[in-house]
Parts: structure tokens; C-alpha cells; sequence
């Protein structure tokens, strides 16, 4: 008998294990059909960070370089992209929940994000770089010289998470790239931490009186997020991605918005 319940309980295990192999591939496969039946990406962005995602004040129509390579992904994946803008907060959120297919707004990859997202190759590699204003007299070299002075971040962003880490700074929370820069600009915080490629872009357009400071950390890797668990949608933008740059289309995209090629890994 005690055999026999053995073998009864590993032939049940097996079943199991094949069921649930299936049911991934069902899953998986579901998500590609449905992004292919519905004709459509949905597309997690923030949509107000220049010169990433944002509305172009002249045909109120969403643009910037994640956006270029969005509707690139979304035109090779033979459907069209459906911009769904959102706080920086909630954009993960979104992801995770199902309400948006992907996420293609700036998200760095790190080993956290990892264990709760897939993420494809990187389509962008940037450092972490301070803004100060433009008659700041300090000599800001690390964010530790900025020990008893406000910082301003995007709330929930990596940018918060790495001031937090030096004791002795005041962070300042927003929910979106405008209101900090704003506030540094009016004296109301003494620096902001962002993308190195956003402040490049935004001492060169912006009428606000900032400047760039120091850069912090390493080079860091961008990539597309999506939930786990859908492995066809994953490699399918992986493809192509790769495609895009071996052709040098994300090059032409990322020299459209930086002048340098930001695709490529230093």
C-alpha cells in the first residue's frame, strides 16, 4: 500500500508539475495574442519627463526618445502603441496589475526590480547626475557634500532610494520631474538628482536658471519592464531590440534626442 500511495503521489506531482508548465505557456502565450488581437501596446510612460516621454506643447501629442522606441517595438511587433501616462509612482504598479502590457519609461534595471519584473536588453545606458542652480557657489563633488541641504527626487524612483542612503541629506519627494526642478530653480531645494541624460537636455532647452553638477554612481542600464511570467513578449522585444541596434535604429533615435549614442554600452 505504501508503495502504491508513493507512486500515486509522484504520478500527482508530475501532473501537477506538467499542468503548471502549460498553464505558463498558456499565459504567455495568451498576453502575445491579446497584445496582437487588441492591435495594440500599452504603454506605461510618465509623460511630463523631458526629453524621455512628454507632451509636445505644439500638438499636445506625446513624444521623446522613449517614446520613438515604443512606437518602434510596438510597429515591429505589427501593432500600434497605446500611451497610457501615469505619476512615476504608479507606473510599476501598472505593470505588475496588468493595466498596461509594458513599462518603457526610464526604468533602471536593478537586482530588485528584477525579482518582482522581466526586463528586455537595455535600450539605454546613463549615469545619475546632480542639478543645482545656475549661481550655486558650492562645490558639490559627491552627494556627500550635500550634508545638511535638501535634495529633491521622483518619488518611488532609484533616485530617492540612493539619497537615502547618505545620512545627513533632507530628501524632498515629487511625483513628477516639473515640480523639482521648479522648487531648485526658486530656492525652495539646493539640488535634484536625475538621469545625466535629462540634465544634458535640459541645460541646453530650458529657460530655467540650473545648471549640471557632479555625476553619481555608475553607468546604469534602462530597459523595458514587464510582468513576469509571459517569456514570448519578452523575447519578441529583446529581438528586437537587437535588431534596432545592429540596424542602427536606435542609435538614429537616441542621436536625435542626445546627440550621442546613448543605446550603446560604454
Amino acid at each position: 500500500m505504501g508503495a502504491r500511495v508513493t507512486m500515486t503521489s509522484r504520478r500527482l506531482a508530475l501532473a501537477l508539475g506538467l499542468m503548471a508548465t502549460f498553464t505558463g505557456w498558456v499565459q504567455a502565450a495568451d498576453l502575445m495574442d491579446e497584445v496582437r488581437s487588441r492591435g495594440a501596446l500599452r504603454v506605461a510612460v510618465e509623460g511630463t519627463y523631458a526629453p524621455f516621454n512628454f507632451k509636445d506643447p505644439k500638438t499636445g501629442q506625446m513624444t521623446g526618445y522613449d517614446i520613438d522606441v515604443a512606437r518602434l517595438v510596438a510597429d515591429r511587433l505589427g501593432v500600434r502603441p497605446q500611451f497610457v501616462p501615469l505619476e512615476w509612482s504608479a507606473v510599476l504598479p501598472a505593470v505588475a496589475s496588468g493595466k498596461v502590457d509594458v513599462a518603457i519609461s526610464q526604468v533602471v534595471i536593478t537586482p530588485e526590480r528584477k525579482r518582482t519584473f522581466d526586463f528586455s536588453t537595455p535600450y539605454t545606458y546613463s549615469s545619475f547626475q546632480l542639478i543645482v542652480r545656475a549661481n550655486e557657489r558650492a562645490n558639490y563633488l559627491s552627494l556627500a557634500d550635500l550634508k545638511g541641504r535638501t535634495v529633491g527626487v521622483r518619488q518611488g524612483s532609484v533616485f530617492e532610494q540612493l539619497v537615502e542612503t547618505v545620512p545627513g541629506i533632507e530628501v524632498k519627494r515629487y511625483p513628477a520631474a516639473p515640480e523639482n526642478l521648479q522648487d531648485l530653480a526658486f530656492g525652495r531645494i539646493d539640488a535634484v538628482l536625475d538621469m545625466s541624460l535629462m540634465v544634458a537636455y535640459l541645460v541646453k532647452t530650458s529657460q530655467l536658471p540650473v545648471k549640471a553638477g557632479p555625476r553619481v554612481g555608475k553607468v546604469e542600464s534602462v530597459g523595458v519592464a514587464m510582468r513576469k511570467g509571459d517569456p514570448q513578449l519578452r523575447e519578441a522585444v529583446d529581438d528586437i531590440l537587437e535588431q534596432a541596434r545592429a540596424d542602427g535604429s536606435l542609435r538614429t533615435i537616441s542621436m536625435k534626442w542626445f546627440g550621442i549614442d546613448a543605446s550603446a554600452a560604454p
